[in-house]
C-alpha cells in the first residue's frame, strides 16, 4: 500500500493539472467516438440478431438472420458473385492502370502538369456528377459512344441495359476514377533514387529490366496500400451502380451495398441489413489479412525480409 502511494505521489500538482486539462480537451472527441461510432456499432450488432423494421420493437432471433442469408436466401449468393466479380476485376486492373499512368506521368512528357491535373479530376468530381456523365455517354438511344458507333455504321453497345455488359461497364467507370491512386503512385515514384536507374543502365539493363527490378520493388509498399484501399472501396461501392443501373438489368449489378441498402430502406428489414453489414465487415477483414500475409513474398521494405 505504501509503495503504491509513493508511486502516485510522483505526480506533481502541475502534472495533475495538466492531466485534467488534457482530459477536458480530449473529452469531446472521446464522447463523439463513443456516441457516433461505438454505440452505432454495438446497436448494429444487436439489431443483426433481431427482427426489426423501425416501426415495431425489435424481436430477438439469435443467429437466424445469418442462417437465413447463408442457407435460405439464394439471392444473397448472386449478390456475392456480382460483388466478388466486380472487386476481383476492377481492383487489380485499377491498380495496374493507375501504376502505369503514374509511370508515364513521371517521365519527361510535354504537358505533364496538365495531364496530371486531368487524371486527378475524377477523384474530386462528386460521384453523382460522374454517374450522370457516364449515363449520358453509355445510353443506348442518345449516348455519345453509341452515337459515334451509329455514325460509322457499327452495332450499338447496350452498356447498361444488357446483363453481359453491365458489370464490365461499371468496372470501366471504376478504372477511370483512379486519380487518387495515380497521385499516390507519383509521390512514391519520385522517391525512387535516380542513382539506382543510372547504375542499372550502366549494367546494361533496358527499360523493362529497370521497371521490373527497380521501380516495382521500391514502390511495392505503395502498391500494397493502393490494393488494400481499392479492395475496401470496391466492396462498399454503391453510388455509381445505384445511379446507373439500380442493381439491374436482371440483378446483374446488384452489388453487396446495393442489396444492403435495399433491405434496409426499401424493405425495412433492419435486422437483416445489420447482419449483411457485419458479414461485409468480416469479408473485408478476411481479405485484408490474406493480402497482408501473402505480401511478405513480394513487398520490399528496404531491409532484410
Amino acid at each position: 500500500m505504501a509503495a503504491s502511494t509513493q508511486k502516485v505521489s510522483r505526480y506533481t500538482p502541475q502534472e495533475w493539472r495538466n492531466l485534467r486539462l488534457g482530459l477536458v480537451f480530449v473529452s469531446p472527441w472521446v464522447l463523439g467516438f463513443l456516441i457516433f461510432t461505438i454505440y452505432p456499432l454495438l446497436s448494429s450488432l444487436y439489431y443483426s440478431l433481431t427482427r426489426y423494421d423501425l416501426l415495431r420493437p425489435p424481436v430477438f432471433l439469435g443467429v437466424k438472420n445469418y442462417a437465413t442469408l447463408f442457407f435460405d436466401d439464394p439471392h444473397f449468393w448472386n449478390v456475392m458473385y456480382n460483388t466478388l466479380y466486380y472487386v476481383g476485376v476492377s481492383v487489380p486492373f485499377g491498380v495496374a492502370v493507375a501504376f502505369l499512368i503514374a509511370n508515364l506521368l513521371n517521365s519527361d512528357v510535354v504537358g505533364r502538369s496538365f495531364f496530371r491535373g486531368v487524371i486527378y479530376i475524377p477523384s474530386i468530381v462528386p460521384a453523382v456528377a460522374s454517374a450522370m456523365v457516364w449515363q449520358f455517354l453509355m445510353n443506348v438511344q442518345y449516348g455519345a459512344i453509341n452515337g459515334i458507333l451509329r455514325h460509322f455504321g457499327l452495332p450499338i453497345i447496350p452498356f447498361l441495359s444488357n446483363p453481359g455488359w453491365a458489370k464490365p461497364s461499371l468496372i470501366l467507370v471504376a478504372i477511370w476514377a483512379q486519380g487518387a491512386a495515380v497521385v499516390i503512385f507519383l509521390a512514391a515514384l519520385q522517391d525512387v533514387p535516380r542513382s539506382l536507374y543510372e547504375a542499372a543502365t550502366v549494367d546494361g539493363a533496358n527499360l523493362w529490366h529497370r521497371f521490373r527490378n527497380v521501380t516495382v520493388p521500391l514502390t511495392s509498399p505503395i502498391i500494397l496500400f493502393n490494393l488494400i484501399m481499392g479492395l475496401i472501396v470496391a466492396f462498399q461501392e454503391f453510388t455509381v451502380p445505384w445511379l446507373l443501373t439500380e442493381g439491374g438489368p436482371m440483378n446483374s449489378t446488384e452489388f453487396y451495398l446495393v442489396h444492403l441498402y435495399r433491405n434496409a430502406f426499401e424493405y425495412l428489414r433492419m435486422g437483416k441489413a445489420s447482419a449483411l453489414a457485419w458479414i461485409l465487415f468480416l469479408i473485408i477483414v478476411s481479405f485484408t489479412i490474406v493480402i497482408f500475409r501473402s505480401s511478405a513474398r513480394w513487398v520490399y521494405y528496404g531491409g532484410d525480409k
